[in-house]
């Protein structure tokens, strides 16, 4: 019977193929009391099935295969962190020494304490990394309990009617379902030929979502139940433009999935070919397309993708999971300075740390705000510690002697918080200067995450070189709506138009003092909104580099002087009936 399931698409593309089953991921946990004598077995029982999985990990690093994408890489090392960090070694320790839990129990009292503290994070990327922890306990009470890999054994395969429309004899298209799935799983299911991934949990930054865009294979996360409805060699559709998934499809469903599959075939092929395409408008405007990394490796893909350079690169990865120890400037400068010989002459912006007191680094940060949203983050949080700061200012100043760098500073708001920061780089230039370390300019930029920064732009044109518009959290803040509370996350609108006209205001007021604007959240890579983007006169998109290629075609296609004045009319529209959809073919 043919049935569908409605997820959230992270990962465009089509693909078909059978299910192959993750099991069910949790693992049974006996609670019960030991007895004082039993404290030291239970410790160290716990001790042996952690280092097991760090051996475990240790062992998929050295055989990971060359074409394996580069974010496996580092989130295995950030799963290698957590089984390291000393709140869930302590933590555990505690419940069995103080409570007398057994080992198990113990494991998974810790667990829901970090747990909570990750539910608190504003950070969307960082509130996904409880899915890691989560895998590495389970990964720990598996090896405990003696458990084998929760793949579902293979069934003998079972003929379908539409076995007679598609040739499952040779090199039959795998699909992945599971609730979850961790990197090293990932890494071991590489060996076979995966062309989508299924998960009942998950969002847009969570690893799955990372690795399957970095792979540009068809993903759909949140799909809830999922793997519970999806049976072993199951034939499945993944859109993941819809972000659905169609079990058992019938043969007129095939016929069409397989007719929309060939044709994004042939529209991929034929994009690859606009690469090395100047981005130009038919009336002779030249747009910027960016691109947006998470790690230094991902540059490659960048260059590769037709990028112009780097829009945001994120530096969060060094200085999560910690327990403490900050990466020094040396760490810092190696990495950064990787990035900007891997974009090989062209431009990097890269964004100082954003994360904040709700996103507790290690057990000694706790979080005092009552609203984590509005409390002690990114640039505040960098304030707050200014040691810390000119440390990572100075690594990416000596990281500048390598190439283009553009140095970004996160939710600013406030003129004391922009003085203060102008002051701490002038403060890390004179310390580079006073022990002769080689160092070069940079240019300096602010992003509008915030209202208020919106409000004030030309305060901010007058201090800074560049903008760059983080529409992620300017909507959140605009209409204070969280778009991960299932509540209200329909009312997450990038159209509103108190959106639109802080949106446009600020590109406005850029293109008057001659200073560059960029849009880097995700409005950036949506084709949807290109050209009413382009109609508000931006002329710098940042996104990743799976998108350039889609939104470049957008750009030759359109006309800004006709646009310009679609956009207008459609800001001026109080009720914005219309949708950046309705702008006609012919703009």
């Amino acid at each position: 019977m043919t049935f569908s399931i409605a997820g959230l698409a992270v990962a465009r593309g089509i693909s078909i193929g059978r299910a192959v089953l993750v099991g069910a991921s949790r693992v049974e946990v006996a609670h019960y009391f030991i007895e004082p004598e039993q404290i030291e077995s239970e410790i160290d029982r716990v001790r042996c099935g952690r280092n097991a999985v760090v051996e475990e990990i240790q062992r998929l690093q050295e055989d990971i295969p060359a074409d394996a994408p580069q974010e496996l890489t580092a989130l295995l090392d950030v799963h290698l962190m957590l089984l390291q960090d000393e709140m869930l070694t302590s933590g555990v320790k505690h419940w069995i020494t103080d409570r007398l839990y057994n080992a198990e129990w113990a494991l998974t009292t810790q667990l829901e304490v970090i747990g909570r503290q990750f539910d608190e994070m504003e950070d969307e990327y960082l509130r996904e990394r409880k899915a890691d922890l989560e895998q590495v306990v389970e990964r720990i009470l598996r090896h405990m309990k003696g458990v084998a890999h929760p793949v579902v054994p293979q069934s003998p395969r079972r003929k379908t009617q539409q076995d007679l429309m598609l040739d499952d004899t040779i090199d039959v298209p795998l699909v992945l379902v599971a609730h979850d799935l961790s990197p090293a799983d990932l890494l071991q299911f590489k060996k076979s030929v995966f062309a989508g991934f299924v998960t009942d949990v998950g969002g847009k930054t969570s690893h799955t979502a990372i690795v399957a865009r970095s792979m540009d294979i068809p993903a759909v996360v949140g799909a809830r139940t999922g793997s519970q409805l999806v049976r072993q060699d199951d034939w499945v559709i993944i859109d993941g433009d819809a972000g659905v998934v169609i079990v058992d499809p019938s043969p007129i469903l095939l016929a069409e999935y397989g007719f929309r599959q060939r044709q994004i075939e042939v529209e991929r092929e034929r994009l690859t070919r606009l690469r090395h395409t100047p981005s130009v408008t038919i009336d002779g405007e030249r747009v910027e397309l960016l691109a947006n990394i998470e790690m230094p490796q991902d540059a490659a893909a960048a260059v590769a993708a037709g990028a112009l350079g780097v829009g945001l690169f994120r530096t969060e990865f060094l200085f999560m999971g910690r327990v403490g120890n900050l990466p020094d400037e040396e760490e810092q400068y190696r990495s950064y300075r990787e990035a900007v010989e891997g974009m090989q002459g062209l431009p990097i912006t890269i964004r100082t740390i954003d994360i904040g007191a709700d996103k507790p680094l290690d057990k000694g940060h706790k979080d005092t705000s009552t609203n984590p949203a509005l409390g002690l983050r990114a640039i505040r949080w960098s304030l707050a510690d200014p040691g810390m700061f000119r440390t990572q200012l100075r690594a990416l100043l000596r990281a500048a002697a390598h190439g283009k760098v553009n140095i970004l500073f996160p939710m600013l708001a406030h003129p004391v918080e922009v003085e203060q920061t102008l002051a701490q780089v002038r403060l890390a230039q004179a310390e580079l200067d006073a022990r002769g370390a080689v160092h070069a300019p940079v240019r300096l930029g602010a992003m509008i995450e915030v209202p208020a920064a919106a409000l004030m732009v030309r305060y901010f044109l007058r201090h800074f070189d560049f903008l760059s518009i983080g529409t992620n959290d300017l909507i959140q803040y605009t209409l204070a709506i969280d778009r991960t509370d299932e509540a209200v996350a329909h009312l997450y609108d990038p159209m509103h138009p108190a959106v639109l006209r802080l949106v446009a205001d600020v590109i406005a007021a850029g293109r008057e003092q001659g200073k560059s604007v960029s849009v880097c959240g995700e409005t950036a890579g949506d084709v949807t909104m290109t050209r009413l983007l382009l109609g508000l006169g931006l002329r710098s998109f940042s996104m990743y580099p799976s998108q350039i290629l889609p939104v470049k075609q957008e750009v030759l296609r359109a006309d800004t002087r006709k646009l310009a004045g679609w956009a207008r009319d459609l800001i001026e529209a109080d009720g914005l009936a219309a949708s950046a959809q309705s702008a006609p073919r012919s703009l």
